[in-house]
């Protein structure tokens, strides 16, 4: 039976290939990611990139990506408009906001809200490119997980919790730009999942939490922290490597 693979490349970026065949991109910052390992820098196959804010560090390789293999780009409603204007396709736009799901061949996108800051890139230019946000992901088989975006703490994770019941969270741990280990944390227990996935970390010096330190914040919770080596395939909710 065909399962869902999950790759972290570093960063918030992950490529999720699903039991029924598709790739996604979430926040795929490939080329100028010093942790992404080469063989990744180049994607084969993208039938959906998911991006929660348009920071370079996110937006990423989005352009080059859509240009070779034409995806869905899922994205609250303003950063669209300014993706439109830059050369995607409005029919390939997925352009909505918080509070909001969509479905893209089969995979279901909840979009939640995130406490950062929302500018791009347009030209030469830096405008504001709509809120920040996370997702909540339902795959084909039902499986559901939160990738909270660039974000602190907030009382909102309490409710994504009741409402979506995702049963992992990807969260970041960096510091700096987004919460920490102890922040992080209490997002967790918040969320009520049993799992975490720490991203957002190591990717830069200032970016210094590190998931021992969440894992000592979470110690007697029963939350488990998975944390990957970039470019490893695994499996969720195990957290078990795999060999593709």
């Amino acid at each position: 039976m065909a399962e869902n693979i999950f790759t972290w490349l570093g960063h918030s970026t992950f490529k999720i290939q699903t039991s029924l065949g598709k790739t996604i991109y979430i926040d795929p910052f490939l080329s100028g990611n010093p942790n992404c390992p080469e063989q990744e820098k180049v994607p084969t196959a993208c039938d959906i990139i998911a991006i929660t804010h348009g920071h370079p560090d996110h937006l990423g390789d989005t352009y080059s990506i859509y240009a070779k293999f034409k995806p869905k780009v899922v994205v609250i409603f303003d950063l669209g408009i300014i993706l439109q204007k830059n050369g995607i396709d409005d029919e390939d736009i997925v352009g909505f906001n918080v509070g909001g799901t969509i479905e893209v061949d089969g995979i279901k996108f909840s979009m939640t809200p995130a406490t950062h800051s929302g500018s791009v890139m347009d030209g030469d230019r830096l405008v504001y490119g709509g809120d920040p946000v996370g997702y909540v992901i339902t795959l084909e088989d039902g499986f559901k997980f939160y990738h909270s975006g660039d974000t602190w703490v907030m009382a909102d994770m309490e409710l994504i919790g009741k409402v979506f019941e995702p049963h992992v969270a990807f969260l970041p741990i960096g510091g700096y730009f987004t919460m920490d280990p102890k922040s992080a944390a209490i997002a967790a227990k918040m969320l009520n999942v049993k799992e975490v996935v720490p991203m957002h970390y190591a990717t830069f010096p200032v970016l210094s939490g590190l998931p021992e330190e969440l894992e000592r914040e979470l110690a007697g919770s029963g939350i488990h922290v998975s944390a990957f080596e970039v470019g490893v395939p695994f499996k969720l909710p195990s957290g078990e490597k795999v060999q593709v």
